[in-house]
């Protein structure tokens, strides 16, 4: 099976770095993804809103350098989470993000020595990505 997505857009908000028990860097963030289709005779802006999930060597940079209206491109996978809550069966799609690309000029957190847009963080391709969950 082929399961690959590549979304570019906004942070919606600052990225949240958090740990796993097993010391794993964890970072989240949402990205704005906005479109433009045609519907009849008028263009309507679509927005999709993108839960991203980055972890291992590029969660601490992304959680560093990234900040709320950032524009950033991502590369990875779709994964559903399932779970319980008062007794309702939930779910929701997020990405595992595989590599991250920093666009724009930067701003917010980005510091003098950070990374240049379009600098990408990606595991090396001989190092296996185990997911914390």
């Amino acid at each position: 099976m082929f399961n690959k997505v590549i979304f570019a857009g906004n942070l919606t908000r600052d990225p949240e770095l958090r740990y796993s028990a097993q010391g794993t860097p964890i970072c989240n963030f949402s990205l704005a993804v906005n479109s433009r289709v045609k519907q009849a005779n008028e263009w309507k802006d679509e927005v999709l809103f993108i839960d991203i999930v980055v972890f291992g060597k590029q969660a601490e940079p992304c959680s560093q350098y990234l900040s709320k209206g950032r524009p950033a491109l991502v590369e990875g996978r779709l994964r559903e989470r399932r779970w319980e809550k008062d007794g309702q069966q939930r779910s929701k799609f997020e990405v595992l993000a595989q590599g991250v690309r920093f666009l724009g000029s930067g701003g917010g957190k980005r510091q003098s020595e950070g990374p240049q847009a379009g600098e990408t963080y990606m595991p090396p391709p001989d190092e296996a990505i185990d997911e914390p969950f």
